[in-house]
């Protein structure tokens, strides 16, 4: 029993662990793979972004060409295509529309700068 029990407490002295510059050089692996994933994880955000906009611009030249076929007219207001028996549900974003002099000018539909 003496003889395991010795055997036992000789191995593990014997037994090497990590150094300290093999732990280091794991730290900077993971260090460069969790850079590596921010970096391209980022850029999904921005992809998005753009593609709400343009969904956005698009849905309110569709409301637009609604409201002409409706009404024989261009919207001159906002309120025109988001009021009862409007075509938006939600508000038109700031920007989105550049209205004429008077109704028969066809407002311009355009993107704001984050598209």
């Amino acid at each position: 029993m003496y003889h395991r029990l010795h055997d036992a407490r000789q191995a593990r002295r014997t037994d090497d662990g990590f150094t300290l510059i093999e732990l280091l050089i794991v730290i900077v692996i993971l260090g460069v793979l969790a850079g590596i994933v921010v970096f391209s994880v980022r850029g999904i955000t921005d992809r998005g972004a753009t593609a709400a906009c343009k969904a956005n611009s698009s849905s309110v030249a569709t409301a637009v060409e609604a409201y002409y076929a409706k009404n024989n007219a261009y919207p001159t207001q906002d309120s025109d295509l988001t009021g009862s028996g409007g075509f938006l549900k939600a508000p038109v974003p700031a920007g989105f529309i550049t209205y004429g002099a008077t109704s028969n000018d066809e407002p311009t539909v355009k993107a704001t700068s984050s598209c």
